[in-house]
């Protein structure tokens, strides 16, 4: 039996983009207890379960006011989030 995840932890992840309601894949993929790389390649593998608007690339500017949100994203190669 999986464990149950508390509403405080699940509101802790949703952000606000473009005026929606967000998770990023890693939260995501935390909350699910799978790497970021598996969540993403399992989404691509599966698009047509998904609408359209499920999952977009941040552009640099919503990246860099999500970083100043969240101190814990990281620079470098891999980390533009979706």
């Amino acid at each position: 039996m999986g464990s149950l995840i508390s509403a405080e932890r699940i509101e802790r992840c949703i952000h606000s983009v473009r005026g929606q309601r967000v998770m990023l894949d890693s939260d995501l993929a935390k909350l699910y207890g799978v790497e970021v790389k598996r969540l993403n390649e399992q989404v691509r593998r599966n698009e047509d379960r998904f609408p359209p608007e499920f999952m977009f690339q941040l552009t640099p500017k919503e990246f860099e006011s999500l970083r100043s949100q969240i101190a814990t994203l990281e620079r470098g190669r891999g980390q533009h989030r979706k």
